[in-house]
């Protein structure tokens, strides 16, 4: 394994030039969510983290949470050439000791800056050591300031399954990052870096989660000779974990990506998969693409993961056309228009199955549908009230009142140019509002 020689003038002293440096750094790993976890704070403690987002997320009242997002150190063993730190890369070197980090995460959070911390780290000399390094983070916040806000940590592959054991004690969210979805990619541009030693940290973090959701509420016990003790619920990232996928920096296609991201949401039961359009970096190797894919892509793959996850989707009907999303419209609505031959579906006979899938109607719409027709037939004008954007759904589907005035259009050539969105960048944001909602 390659080496990092270490000397005092190789190692930034200022420590806000190394903040900038590492918190730069970090940008490029989009896996910095936070819903989903809940941690108590102790009656002497700091910091709360109550089901809501952090990392630049938006709570239901719409407010922006923050969190201290930095790597440890930019420093790495590795040599993965879609790396802006890898060990060949002449990028500025830096690194901050594990209780640097501590005393920064608690000074920004008492000036009310954040409400947590997304750590990562470059391998340093190996994944079990930098592994305990970012656990000792976590450690002394949690044990030494009793910190009840949100800790994301980077889970290393390859490290003791025992490390990351006791990372996921004191983090809310662990995350081993994918970022190459075959085999073969991750041998031709990260040779250090093995599938199976991700997979191999999911599967232990996943294990520990299933087990410390089995043991959460069991308080009653007996020890080896009879007596009765009372045992505390057991914690385990409580937030799950989640992975990170690159896109565009192989010519691996969307189907691929969203075929590996169904397995490992079925495998390792992954909270989320987060796609990141590859970014050209400094001195790049030749292999690697020298333009950035089309933002839109990592949106369309947004989508299509929000559709397999709460629409009922399989990967494989999405890319069933093409192996490759649309890039003009959103994979539902792309779906739908290649499968014309199940619409119109009747809004107040259909199940909830096809209500899913017409184009226009998200999980809250269809659920409101199920209510309310059980009292009277919808019209046109209840989807309106709804806020059901018609110029997309009108033509796959019938009401009381419309027949099959709309869906007429259904078996014309002008139907792909009906439903088109009148411009990308509306789309994009309205479609994005609606990813958020569950809207799509």
């Amino acid at each position: 394994m390659l080496g990092v020689v270490y000397t005092e003038r190789s190692v930034t002293t200022d420590v806000r030039h190394r903040l900038a440096v590492l918190a730069d750094a970090a940008k490029y790993d989009a896996s910095c969510a936070s819903s989903g976890s809940y941690r108590a704070r102790s009656e002497n403690g700091l910091g709360n983290t109550e089901g809501m987002g952090i990392c630049h997320s938006y709570t239901p009242d719409g407010r922006c949470v923050s969190l201290l997002k930095i790597l440890l150190t930019n420093y790495c063993v590795y040599d993965c050439q879609y790396c802006v730190n890898r060990i060949s890369s002449d990028v500025e070197r830096a690194k901050f000791e594990p209780e640097e980090v501590v005393t920064l995460t608690l000074d920004f959070y008492r000036r009310n800056y954040i409400e947590g911390l997304f750590l990562s780290s470059g391998v340093l000399k190996s994944p079990d050591y930098t592994m305990e390094r970012l656990t000792r983070v976590a450690k002394l916040l949690r044990e030494e300031h009793q910190f009840g806000g949100y800790i994301h940590l980077k889970a290393v592959p390859g490290a003791d399954p025992l490390l990351l054991r006791e990372a996921g004690r004191y983090a809310d969210r662990l995350s081993a990052n994918l970022e190459l979805v075959t085999s073969a990619d991750l041998a031709r541009l990260a040779p250090e870096k093995k599938r199976e030693d991700v997979e191999g940290a999911m599967h232990a973090i996943a294990q520990e989660i299933l087990q410390a959701k089995d043991m959460r509420g069991k308080r009653a016990g007996y020890t080896e000779d009879g007596s009765a003790v009372v045992r505390g619920p057991h914690t385990f990232a409580p937030a799950g974990q989640s992975t990170q996928i690159i896109v565009g920096a192989t010519p691996t296609s969307d189907r691929e990506i969203l075929g590996a991201a169904s397995t490992l949401y079925g495998t390792h039961q992954l909270r989320r998969v987060y796609y990141s359009a590859f970014s050209p970096i400094p001195h790049a190797d030749p292999r690697l693409p020298v333009r950035t894919p089309p933002l839109v892509r990592e949106h369309r793959l947004y989508q299509a993961d929000w559709l397999m996850r709460f629409y009922e989707f399989e990967a494989s009907e999405l890319t069933a056309v093409s192996e490759n999303l649309s890039l003009d419209y959103d994979p539902k609505l792309a779906w739908a228009l290649a499968h014309r031959e199940l619409f119109p579906v009747d809004v107040n006979e259909a199940s909830r199955e096809q209500l899913l899938r017409v184009p226009g109607l998200g999980v809250r719409n269809v659920e409101r549908i199920l209510r309310v027709r059980r009292q009277r037939a919808l019209r046109l004008s209840d989807l309106r009230t709804m806020r059901v954007p018609l110029r997309r759904a009108e033509p796959f589907l019938i009401t009381a009142d419309s027949v099959r005035a709309a869906s007429k259009h259904l078996d014309s050539s002008a139907l792909e140019r009906l439903v088109r969105p009148k411009s990308e960048q509306l789309d994009l944001f309205d479609t994005a509002q609606s990813a958020r909602s569950g809207e799509l």
